[in-house]
């Protein structure tokens, strides 16, 4: 009975413990300040990236704009590009919104130094969605969108190009690319969002390998596979490397393998008590 029981307590520990928090392989990325974007240099929020000009931060052409939850400074407040909704969580600093449309915006960088060449990194952000409010429509019905965050490391930053394959749903889609091609280059877990709606902050990790002592960290909105068709998908980025707490953590592959175990763990405990002989009177 007590080894049962203990059975039963770690992997019910073990199913919390996967689920609560990711797992890091891999040293946090080094030398990052200013990941919640509210130091600027520029103007307050709710305007343009290049306008706000938050400090360490370059690029960000296009339909970026850095906003706050103060409010009328929101996403969702009635300024240019407002979406249907604001990233929820208990996050109280700025945040990058951006147009997923690859024809609207640009990647923004963050020069990385310090890095050990060959190295993996961890690196952690939150990131939300929604659409921009008065769009969505397309001949008249309703479509869902898509949004995720690009991501690379590497001495150049990330760009977009036409002639992308034609997605079944959403049309013509342009590409995305490094022209560092050693940049270590990858995507956040997909959100999908319906029409009107907003997902709210998820806690993400990814690991990304430096080329060279110096790497650029770069994003890119990328919207339903990158469609040029006019949604449009909005993509919210905030607290990089920030530590768990504000939304919902999304699983590493590792943790859901643990996640497996125990669930496989809790199954074999009861079959056990389904066969168990009974015990004669």
């Amino acid at each position: 009975m007590r080894f049962r029981q203990s059975v039963v307590l770690g992997a019910s520990v073990l199913l919390w413990s996967c689920l609560a928090r990711p797992a890091f392989a891999y040293p946090a990325l080094p030398n990052l300040i200013n990941l919640d974007f509210n130091t600027v240099n520029g103007t307050s929020p709710k305007g343009t990236f290049a306008s706000v000009n938050p400090a360490g931060w370059t690029g960000g052409s296009g339909l970026i704009f850095i906003d706050s939850t103060t409010p009328g400074q929101q996403a969702a407040d009635q300024t240019y590009l407002q979406t249907y909704g604001n990233p929820t969580g208990s996050y109280v600093g700025n945040y990058v919104e951006a147009d997923g449309n690859p024809q609207y915006e640009g990647g923004f960088s963050y020069m990385v130094t310090g890095l050990t060449k060959g190295q993996t990194y961890t690196l952690t952000f939150y990131q939300g969605a929604s659409e921009q409010a008065g769009f969505g429509l397309i001949n008249g019905q309703a479509i869902p969108t898509t949004n995720r965050w690009i991501v690379s490391l590497g001495t150049s930053g990330l760009s977009t190009t036409t002639g992308g394959p034609t997605d079944p749903l959403y049309g013509a889609t342009d590409v995305y690319s490094n022209a560092d091609v050693t940049a270590s280059v990858v995507a956040s877990p997909l959100m999908s969002v319906a029409y009107q709606q907003t997902v709210g902050w998820q806690y993400v990790s990814v690991n990304l390998t430096a080329d060279a002592p110096t790497d650029l960290l770069s994003f890119l909105a990328w919207g339903d596979n990158g469609s040029t068709v006019n949604l449009p998908p909005i993509a919210f980025l905030t607290g990089v490397q920030a530590p768990p707490g504000l939304g919902t953590p999304v699983p590493e592959p590792s943790s859901l393998a643990l996640f497996g175990v125990g669930l496989l763990a809790l199954g074999g405990v009861k079959l056990r008590r389904r066969n168990r002989p009974a015990t004669p009177a």
